[in-house]
């Protein structure tokens, strides 16, 4: 038993040893590319039209990554991609129904722009899409 303790103590001090070795020049520790969300293209926006059923936006846009209980008529679509642990991307369309229909489009894919390919990585997205009209309550 003082054995297997003593052997324990001494590979514990050994291994605490190496942490403070330091890396070798130009050798750093491997970051994968992280997409998390949905993407959402201009392509895929320019299919929407104001009046839009719920189903049909979720067939052309993808289920919503936040549906917020306690406003019903908004879903959040949310973006971001990281290279090699840098931010490179990073994109949040609101769509807003009234009822069950669509009535407008927020953030940051404009309406009706159709472009095939998104925009170049690292550079903003397009502005955001003002309200079409102030709701009335």
């Amino acid at each position: 038993m003082k054995k297997i303790l003593i052997s324990t103590l001494f590979a514990t001090l050994f291994l605490q040893g190496c942490s403070n070795i330091p890396l070798l020049p130009g050798l750093k520790p491997y970051k994968i590319d992280i997409q998390q969300g949905n993407y959402v293209t201009q392509d895929m926006i320019a299919k929407l039209q104001p009046g839009m059923t719920r189903s049909q936006v979720r067939f052309a846009l993808g289920t919503p990554l936040i549906i917020d209980p306690f406003r019903t008529d908004r879903w959040d679509y949310a973006y971001v991609l990281y290279k090699q642990g840098a931010l490179v991307e990073q994109r949040t369309v609101t769509v807003i129904f009234r009822g069950d229909v669509l009535d407008r489009i927020e953030g940051d894919v404009v309406a009706g722009a159709n472009i095939s390919q998104p925009p170049a990585a690292g550079k903003p997205a397009a502005p955001a899409v003002p309200a079409a009209t102030p709701e009335k309550k």
